[in-house]
């Protein structure tokens, strides 16, 4: 996950809707079930939809009151907590 695309990702969210990227992540899922793609065309599409989720989670975190640098700051904890055990 890349902190400044899902920070980018969140600002989008803010100044449109969260269906776009609600709508782009189920899109990019139908690709994964493409028979020819390779690895690493699986991988930048799995880095893509992991951001996408990760910025839909900090919106969730701002809607509930946090402030989008609190939001960034918990969900990244969560996420390096996690790769840890």
């Amino acid at each position: 996950m890349k902190l400044p695309i899902i920070k980018h990702l969140t600002s989008f969210i803010e100044e449109n809707d969260e269906d776009f990227v609600i709508e782009t992540i189920e899109t990019l899922e139908g690709l994964t079930e493409v028979a020819s793609l390779k690895d690493e065309e699986l991988d930048v599409i799995g880095e893509l939809i992991s951001n996408m989720y990760g910025a839909l989670e900090v919106k969730k975190l701002i809607n509930e009151g946090a402030s989008q640098k609190e939001a960034l700051n918990s969900f990244m904890k969560r996420v390096l907590g996690s790769i840890d055990k």
